[in-house]
């Protein structure tokens, strides 16, 4: 009995070791999946940019409310006072205003001579993202548009609904309306998780009985990010202009010069004059049909 005792003993000793090692490996495994998760590399393509003439920003506030998110398909340019920023339909016209860099505009009394660049935008060429869930939060989503309720009325009847047991809530610590959705926080983990697996509510929000989705909430933050320089093939920038004219007949003038073929011009899509003593900011946007 004794011998077959230890030889049981032995067998039980090598399957647990065989476990434990698995055991191990599906940790290191898990590990690896997890890091992967958290970050992850996204390419964004190259994309045409056009310049639509908008300018924006004659403030520091104004500056710092138009800030290029990553997501959204756009770019700021800062214009400086004295500027201009002229898109031809044509980027061949460009090239031939380029191979002139000091252009002499006549006026009726006098002249101005002002000077050509090419135009390099800073393009987001990939970025990376670390990501997390927080066990806490929960992403309401799923609202109609044209919900006539203003947000704090949304967000007291949101927190009036979740805030219940009986809808599977419990207390909130915090919310906050974002792009396309809410985040409620919750003050135990074992709400969010269960609004999270429940999926789907029908919320009384104002006069609607709304369908509302409930998913885990992901926090996330740029870790790298690559930027090239795109020339902007259609587009000149027009410095050094002299303060001599208001905004509206410097424009005209700009305009008149450079569409004369015998200045290498042609047909001006846009453009943007920021006088002396302003600043200004040019939007680039993908090119919509």
């Amino acid at each position: 009995m004794s011998a077959n005792h230890d030889v049981a003993l032995k067998a039980l000793r090598r399957e647990q070791a065989k476990l434990q090692t698995c055991l191990q490996e599906l940790q290191q495994r898990r590990k690896e999946l997890k890091d992967l998760q958290d970050k992850v590399p996204f390419p964004v393509p190259e994309v045409p940019l056009v310049f639509r003439g908008r300018t924006q920003g004659h403030t520091q506030q104004e500056r710092e409310e138009s800030k290029t998110v990553i997501s959204n398909p756009r770019i700021c340019y800062p214009l400086s006072g004295g500027s201009a920023l002229v898109t031809f339909d044509d980027p061949m016209v460009a090239e031939r205003i380029l191979q002139r860099r000091e252009h002499q505009i006549d006026l009726e009394e006098c002249h101005l001579r002002v000077q050509v660049e090419p135009l390099e935008l800073p393009l987001v060429t990939s970025i990376e993202v670390s990501s997390k869930m927080n066990s806490q939060r929960v992403l309401v989503s799923g609202f109609p548009a044209g919900l006539k309720l203003s947000e704090e009325e949304l967000l007291d009847k949101l927190e009036i609904f979740f805030g219940k047991s009986k809808n599977g809530g419990g207390d909130v610590e915090a919310r906050e309306l974002l792009p396309g959705g809410v985040m409620l926080e919750f003050s135990e983990e074992e709400v969010a998780q269960r609004l999270c697996r429940m999926g789907r509510f029908t919320v009384p929000l104002g006069t609607q009985e709304v369908a509302l989705r409930i998913s885990p909430y992901m926090s996330g933050k740029v870790e790298k990010a690559e930027i090239q320089s795109q020339l902007a093939d259609k587009s000149v920038l027009v410095l050094n202009i002299p303060d001599v004219l208001d905004g509206a007949e410097l424009h005209d003038i700009l305009e008149v010069h450079f569409q004369k073929p015998t200045r290498g011009g042609g047909e001006v899509e846009a453009l943007a004059v920021v006088p002396s003593g302003q600043q200004g900011l040019a939007v680039f946007t993908t090119k919509s049909g």
